[in-house]
């Protein structure tokens, strides 16, 4: 054997199957025109989609584009930091802090319920005053280039989770909009306020809500959220929030851990397009 082009195809689709995207896109499609033939197959990314544990071997969903869907799953993760108040009220924005204002409590609360999810340990709390706290995800440096954004429009899926306190009425609210690059209010999720009577109950609830087929230049989103007791009693009465996400794309069959949902180049989103197109 001369070369390794004189593989059969086959083998050569397993080998590239096993190299990391931003090698083959990067250093090896530009090799030849058979290399660059073989990495633009269909068969290949999705075979690297099943061989990383994004779908099943008897995933059968239609696939518009497997390239960009394997970027998308490679990428998906919790654009929300802190969601869960591990560290306080880090990377969040207090936008109102009244009555005894924003405090984190562990789960469950007096008066309250378990999470769904045994690991989740702490939640933020609202006073007896309006307290809002936001978040703006910035999606070119969560490694979301815009012409993906403007073309390909994959979902941007919102969840939130809150509870009341059994013996405390109280008033939820969320706000998330995607914004352009002015911060121009392109498409908005803003639901009317949810109200708990005292006594009915202090069950997590979960909120959650996906922007399809939205406008082209779509580059932040804003995520808010809050509430206030409805009694007006000094102390931590209000609703408590925890878990809260926004996820672009796929839902896929395993969930990529954080390092994995960089930038798959290390380099800037805008550069990315001429290699995946």
């Amino acid at each position: 054997m001369a070369t390794i082009n004189e593989l059969p195809e086959n083998i050569l689709l397993e080998l590239f199957s096993l190299v990391p995207a931003w090698k083959l896109l990067r250093h090896c499609r530009p090799v030849c025109s058979l290399w660059r033939d073989l990495i633009d197959l269909v068969s290949l990314w999705k075979r690297k989609c099943q061989r990383e544990g994004f779908i099943s071997q008897d995933w059968d969903q239609p696939v518009a584009d497997w390239k960009v869907f394997y970027f998308l799953c490679s990428l998906r993760r919790n654009l929300i930091r802190n969601p869960c108040a591990q560290e306080g009220f880090k990377y969040w924005k207090i936008d109102k802090n009244r009555g005894d204002r924003w405090k984190v409590e562990d789960i469950p609360r007096d008066h309250g319920t378990e999470f769904t999810d045994p690991q989740i340990k702490k939640c933020f709390v609202t006073s007896y005053g309006t307290c809002l706290k936001s978040q703006q995800v910035d999606l070119k440096a969560a490694g979301y280039w815009k012409e993906l954004m403007d073309t390909v429009k994959p979902d941007i899926v919102i969840k939130d989770w809150f509870a009341a306190r059994n013996d405390c009425g109280c008033i939820y609210r969320i706000c998330v909009k995607l914004l352009s690059d002015s911060r121009e209010v392109l498409a908005e999720y803003t639901p009317a306020p949810v109200y708990i009577e005292q006594w009915s109950g202090a069950e997590w609830k979960e909120v959650s809500y996906t922007f399809s087929n939205y406008p082209p230049r779509v580059r932040y989103i804003h995520f808010q959220h809050g509430g206030k007791d409805t009694q007006f009693w000094a102390g931590w009465y209000g609703p408590s929030v925890t878990n809260s996400s926004v996820t672009i794309g796929p839902e896929i069959t395993r969930k990529p851990s954080p390092a994995e949902g960089k930038d798959p180049f290390g380099r800037q989103p805008d550069t990315l397009t001429k290699d995946i197109n």
